[in-house]
């Protein structure tokens, strides 16, 4: 008769990460309103020390009092390249950057002037690229390790009418976080983008006014809402942690199911 086999030994239960940024700087540009805010907002709450960063001094100040004592603002224009070296370099290296400046100037092709061209480009991809540059090389410099969160969008998987522009920026950023990610995977940097549908702010509110171009978003939208500040707060906040750190050089879509159809 055999031997009984032995009782098998428990197993430790794998530890769950952490959401919590409790001792870590994060930057975040555009951060007057909107998506910034919002992410500020939940990088704070997380406990990180979080610089808002946009050109308006009164908005900016006015966001980081409204987030509390670990929020600060910084008056600075991202698409002054100069101007964002010098600062990374004179500040204590980020662990966390949301590179969520941008503009769109809907319009169809032909309507499209090098003027209106230059305006989105440079902003939404240029100036993105250079922050992150920027960010990345204290990093580098001094062994800190992160994730680099580059706000971009569903319009970053697909087209849509009167986008051109802001098509060509977006699927630019995508591919520019990948090969960034590439780059700094060495150095324990991830870079990933978030990607949103249409999300209802202050500014973009006006559009929404137009009901058949609200009916042909909320026809795509197939959990048919718009999208909120808060629906994104959650994913950034999964990217900038822990709980992600196996991801880079990817995406997350939230976007209701826009590009699922």
């Amino acid at each position: 008769m055999s031997a009984p086999l032995p009782e098998p030994l428990p197993q430790p239960l794998p530890v769950t990460p952490s959401l919590r940024l409790d001792g870590r700087r994060a930057i975040v540009t555009g951060a007057g309103r909107g998506i910034g805010l919002g992410c500020a907002a939940a990088f704070a709450a997380a406990g990180a020390e979080v610089t808002l960063v946009a050109r308006s001094s009164a908005e900016i100040e006015a966001a980081a009092a409204q987030i509390g004592p670990n929020a600060r603002a910084v008056t600075l224009d991202v698409s002054d390249i100069a101007s964002v070296r010098a600062f990374f370099a004179s500040h204590e290296p980020f662990h966390i950057l949301v590179n969520n400046a941008g503009t769109n100037r809907p319009m169809a092709m032909w309507d499209v002037e090098e003027a209106e061209f230059d305006a989105v480009l440079d902003l939404n991809l240029k100036a993105a690229f250079f922050v992150a540059q920027a960010c990345a090389r204290r990093m580098i410099e001094t062994q800190t390790s992160g994730s680099l969160i580059h706000i971009s969008s569903q319009m970053g998987h697909v087209g849509g009418p009167e986008r051109s522009l802001y098509c060509a920026s977006k699927w630019g950023l995508e591919g520019m976080s990948k090969a960034m990610a590439l780059d700094l995977a060495r150095h324990g940097i991830r870079s990933n983008t978030l990607c949103p549908t249409f999300i209802e702010t202050a500014l973009t509110r006006p559009y929404f006014e137009d009901e058949a171009f609200l009916a042909s978003v909320l026809a795509k939208i197939q959990l048919g809402r718009l999208g909120q500040v808060s629906d994104l707060m959650g994913a950034a906040l999964f990217l900038a942690s822990d709980a992600s750190a196996l991801m880079t050089g990817t995406h997350m879509i939230i976007d209701g199911g826009w590009t699922a159809a």
